[in-house]
Order: C-alpha cells, then sequence, then structure tokens
C-alpha cells in the first residue's frame, strides 16, 4: 500500500480536479472527477493497467480542488494540463501549421493578411486553409469587391509619409485609407462587410452588387456596370471554391480520427452555412489509457478551449463521455445551445465517413514521415538500446509471429529490420511441420530452432554472397507473451547460441518482457523506441497473415478442383501455381490451361469444358 494514500474519508464527495505529483513535486497527471470520492481511490486498486500503474508508481502525492460543478471542473482541468503539462496526459500537436485568414480588427485600418501559428487577441480567423495559395486566390478575388487594406504596417506608413497610394489601388485592390481616399469609418463599413461575407451571408452581398449593376446601367454608366459585373463573377469564384455539403445553411464541426494503442490521427472538418470552408488535423500521443469515447472527450475540451468559435452542432463517430457536461460547457462557450451527435444516414453520415477517410490517410502518412526521418529512427535504436540494456544499438532487428486458423494451416514469419527500415528481402516464411493442433508456443519453438540452426550451419562456411541467416541479429523480437519467449531461449540456449538478445511484445498494453524478470519492462508511450517495435510487429503480422490466408486460398483452390477428371495432385498444384485460384482458372482459354506443364492439348480442352459446364 502505497504511505502517502489519502484516506478515503478523507477525500470531499464533490466534483473538481485531482493531480498526481512525483517526489519533486512536478505534477505527473491531471484528472476531473464527478465524485472525487469515488475516482480518486480507483487508482489505488488491484487491477490496474500498466500506464496507469506506472503513473501511480511515480507519484508521491495527490491533490485536489474542490469545485461547484462538473463544467467548472472541465474548465480547471484544461487550466492545470495547460499549466504544468502532465507527461502521463494525452498529447495532442497539429499535423502541420495550417494558415488562417485574419482581419485585424483591433487597429484603426484593419487589414486581412494570412497568418500561422498561435492566434492574437483582437484578431479575427477565417479557415483554417489546407494551403496559403488557396487563402491568396480567394483573397485576390475578395478584393475586387471589398478594396480593404492587406498591405503590412511598413507599406501602410511609408504611402502615409509620400502620400502616394501603392500598386493595389491603381489595380483597384484597395480603397487607399493611407492617403485618405476613404476614411477609417467608411473603411471599416468596408471591412465588416467582407466579415459578413466571409461569416456566409452570400446572398446579401451578391443582391447588393445585382442593384449597383442595374443602377449603373440604367444610368447609362457602362464602365461602372461592367466592373460590377466582374465583381459579381469574383464573388461567385469565391463561393463556388467552397464545396456545398448540404442545402440547409448549417454551422457544423465534423470530428473523426484514426490509430492504434500508441498514437492517432484526428481530423476536423468546419463546416459554415452548409459550406466546407476548412478542416485542421492533430497527432495524438496516446500516453493514458482512454477508450474512444473518452479520448473524444479529451480532444473536445482541448480543442474548443483554444477555438474562437463553437457551432451549434458537432458531430462525432460516438458519444463522447461526460456529454452533458461538454454540451454544457460549449454552450456557455458559444452562448446558446450545442449539441454534440453521432449522424446516422444522410449527408451528414456520409461526411463523417470522408472525415474518418481522411483521418486514417493522415495517420498513415504519419507512419511513413515517422518511419522516413532519420533522426526519429537512430533515436529509437538508442532509446532501445537504453531500455532493454543492450551492449549497442540493434541494427539489425529480427521478429518472428505465429498465425493460424485453429488447429489448421499454422505458419510463421520471420521480417527483418535493418537501420529501422524493413528489409524485405531477408523475410522468411515457415510452415509448421512437426505440429499437430494449435500450440502457438510450440510453433514459435520450431521457428526459432530452424532459423538458427540455419545461422549455425551458415555460419561455420565461408561467407559466400547471398546467405542470409548467417547475419546475426542485435535483437530478436518475439511476438507473444512469457510462454513463447521462455521458449525460444530454451531452444538458442539448446542450441549453444549465446549474446543475441531476445525479448517478447505482447499485444496487450505493448508490453515488453525479458527473459528472467518477471514484471514488464516499461518503455515511455509516445517515445520511438516503443513505436519502432510496434511498427516491427505489425509488420510481422501482417506478413504471417498474408502467408496464412494464401496458403488456405490455395487449399480451397485445389479442393476445388478434385471434381475435374484427368487432374491428380501434381496437375492440381501446376494450375494453382499458374493461375492462383478457381476464378482466374475458370476465366482461361484452354490453350493458356495447355501452357502449364505436364497438361497436353487435349486435356486441357477437356478441363476448359468441363469448367464451363460447372459453371
Amino acid at each position: 500500500m502505497n504511505q502517502w494514500r489519502p484516506k478515503t474519508a478523507d477525500i470531499p464527495d464533490a466534483p473538481g480536479v485531482y493531480m498526481f505529483e512525483d517526489a519533486a513535486g512536478r505534477v505527473v497527471y491531471v484528472g476531473k472527477a464527478k465524485s472525487l470520492k469515488h475516482r480518486v481511490p480507483a487508482y489505488f486498486g488491484a487491477d490496474l493497467t500498466l500506464r496507469t500503474g506506472a503513473m501511480v508508481g511515480d507519484a508521491k502525492a495527490v491533490e485536489w480542488i474542490v469545485t461547484d460543478n462538473e463544467v467548472e471542473a472541465l474548465q480547471l482541468e484544461f487550466t492545470m494540463i495547460q499549466q504544468h503539462r502532465p507527461r502521463y496526459n494525452v498529447r495532442y500537436r497539429d499535423d502541420k501549421s495550417y494558415p488562417y485568414l485574419a482581419v485585424t480588427l483591433s487597429e484603426e485600418f484593419p487589414r486581412v493578411m494570412v497568418m500561422r501559428g498561435r492566434k492574437r487577441k483582437g484578431n479575427r480567423y477565417y479557415g483554417p486553409y489546407a494551403h496559403a495559395y488557396a487563402i491568396r486566390e480567394t483573397l485576390d478575388h475578395l478584393l475586387r469587391v471589398f478594396p480593404i487594406r492587406s498591405c503590412s504596417q511598413g507599406v501602410f506608413n511609408r504611402a502615409r509619409r509620400s502620400k502616394r497610394p501603392c500598386l493595389l489601388y491603381d489595380i483597384g485592390r484597395c480603397s487607399a485609407p493611407c492617403v485618405g481616399h476613404v476614411d477609417a469609418e467608411e473603411h471599416r463599413r468596408l471591412i465588416e462587410d467582407f466579415c459578413s461575407f466571409m461569416d456566409g451571408d452570400h446572398d446579401t452581398v451578391l443582391k447588393v452588387l445585382a442593384s449597383r449593376m442595374t443602377e449603373a446601367s440604367e444610368s447609362l454608366e457602362f464602365e461602372l456596370a461592367a466592373r460590377i459585373r466582374d465583381q459579381i463573377s469574383a464573388v461567385r469564384k469565391v463561393i463556388e471554391r467552397q464545396q456545398m455539403v448540404w442545402e440547409r445553411k448549417e454551422n457544423v464541426d465534423v470530428v473523426a480520427w484514426h490509430g492504434d494503442e500508441l498514437e492517432a490521427a484526428i481530423q476536423v472538418f468546419f463546416v459554415r452555412g452548409g459550406r466546407m470552408v476548412g478542416r485542421k488535423g492533430f497527432i495524438v500521443d496516446r500516453v493514458e489509457d482512454l477508450s474512444e469515447d473518452e479520448l473524444l472527450e479529451s480532444f473536445v475540451e482541448n480543442f474548443y478551449s483554444e477555438q474562437n468559435e463553437v457551432p451549434k452542432e458537432v458531430l462525432v463517430p460516438v458519444i463522447p463521455a461526460s456529454r452533458e457536461v461538454l454540451e454544457d460547457w460549449l454552450s456557455l462557450l458559444r452562448g446558446s445551445r450545442v449539441r454534440i451527435k453521432v449522424p446516422e444516414r444522410g449527408s451528414k453520415r456520409k461526411l463523417l465517413r470522408t472525415v474518418e477517410e481522411n483521418a486514417r490517410d493522415a495517420f498513415a502518412q504519419s507512419r511513413l514521415k515517422r518511419a522516413g526521418d532519420f533522426a526519429a529512427r537512430s533515436k529509437a535504436l538508442n532509446d532501445l538500446q537504453h531500455h532493454l540494456d543492450l551492449p549497442e544499438a540493434p541494427l539489425r532487428i529480427e521478429c518472428f509471429d505465429v498465425s493460424n486458423l485453429g488447429p489448421t494451416e499454422v505458419v510463421g514469419s520471420m521480417v527483418v529490420f535493418e537501420d529501422a527500415l524493413p528489409k524485405k528481402s531477408d523475410y522468411r516464411k515457415f510452415k509448421i511441420r512437426t505440429l499437430e493442433g494449435q500450440d502457438d508456443v510450440g510453433a514459435m519453438g520450431e521457428m526459432i530452432e530452424r532459423r538458427f540452426a540455419r545461422f549455425l550451419e551458415e555460419r561455420s562456411k565461408p561467407k559466400e554472397r547471398g546467405e542470409k541467416f548467417a547475419y546475426e541479429p542485435g535483437l530478436v523480437v518475439i511476438d507473444g507473451g512469457k510462454g513463447q519467449l521462455n521458449r525460444a531461449v530454451e531452444v538458442l540456449s539448446y542450441l549453444g547460441v549465446v549474446g543475441i538478445p531476445v525479448i517478447a511484445l505482447a499485444k496487450r498494453f505493448e508490453e515488453v518482457y525479458l527473459p528472467g524478470e518477471s514484471e514488464p519492462r516499461v518503455i515511455p508511450r509516445g517515445s520511438e523506441a516503443l513505436y519502432l517495435l510496434q511498427r516491427i510487429r505489425n509488420e510481422a503480422h501482417r506478413f504471417a497473415i498474408t502467408y496464412q490466408r494464401g496458403r488456405s486460398q490455395k487449399r480451397m483452390t485445389l479442393s476445388a478442383l478434385d471434381h475435374l477428371a484427368g487432374v491428380g495432385p501434381t496437375r492440381r498444384r501446376a494450375l494453382v501455381k499458374r493461375f492462383g485460384s478457381l476464378k482466374k482458372l475458370e476465366q482461361a482459354s484452354a490453350q493458356e490451361i495447355a501452357e502449364v506443364p505436364g497438361i497436353g492439348e487435349q486435356l486441357a480442352q477437356s478441363i476448359y469444358e468441363q469448367l464451363k459446364v460447372k459453371g
């Protein structure tokens, strides 16, 4: 029992925020609770997950702050996380720096500009946009309609001193407030009209322009009418750039994610006035043990705490934990009722699927970018050396996995990573030969024995080109638990192979086991080392599954060919090898079948006719 554990009777039965602190007084975790009395003692139970146990193990004290209600607890939790940046709380980071279109309303003569990074008080922001050039193209069209200031402060000051407007005035993209062609009040009206348009009030702008064009034409001011016509065209181009999502002019945010146990990619699409106006993405290090609904709750708290605008509706793939509390909090931020919903059908459900696809793509791109980063790969290998107490960084890592369909088609895989990158030329497949029935431990032992028996055999010969099994791995990773690990160590000892480090990576909580240690090693969540181990394990699993499915398909195809007259086991295997599946064989011509070794033209014609009758 932890000596610093507070007495349950001392913990208030009220909503609030609790903070775990380490020996140095640093906050390592912040959480909130509807009832502190019910939540805090749960961290001292016997059935803790690996990550929660590690957090409690690091902590040496727990404190709490009582709030009046759950909404206040939610707000305080975010404030404390931002202040202390606890290492065991989930972390969000932008997957890129998105550009915004900003309007500097706090200035005497506001300007529009492209901005990135942290938002500044007193500005109004539109976006985010996927690319800066998309903003500039939009702005180029809108400045023809709303000739507002877009120059820097330096250019504005120089024009004031020289009393000469810049080129933007000459080409009709600015009303030149710098030299007094419009005063501050008139320029601000232009700014307000611009903001109104960006907020989605397109119809009003188009009606006003159409009315002005008609008046100019009736007054025989045809040049002015032509300019207004061009302005209307520019407005329509901007509107067309914003994809129409649905006919109703609703303001909605759509949130979805895709990921694994270590990290996730979250995408948010912004719909304003029924049109898609932007999106934003985040990569999440999943430090905490969070379910899907808890992850969504955490993200909504973090995201909208830093957003200027809260829509009327937020669409999500699952209902978040504490939905009612989140809705009440968002309603306070917005000033009117906000709903969090899971769309069941129609255009909103379709848009949610699109956001989910974007999240899946963003997650894959994040993984590829991370794998291609030389510095990250080097750090991963050095971190592995440190966390596993290896004599040197494991430049060659081999991972073994078993795959089966019950007691049939038991196969295994060996994948190889060199310098933290897959080396597919060294991958190997194993068909388990010595076992009957389902025995993952025994199958792992057979694979290890065959691989390292070959290693000893090739190592004793003079080195020849292409002898892959002669390479000695710097680390062997077993996909499984203690049973598979112990069996692998036994086999290596029996063979007399010494000095090769072996570990097991269990799927549940990514626990890393070392020989002779009863408790798993804790590799920090979000670390490059754990990411690399997970990637290697997943690749071994993929490779084994692919091999196992391929064998199953061939076996089913072979059995499907049993009825063919004149085709024995050898010819069946030759047909499967040539065509790969029964469907492709049925689509082949008699001439193509005759090209298979061991099958002449007469038998090929017979097979062709039998398949046609069967079809």
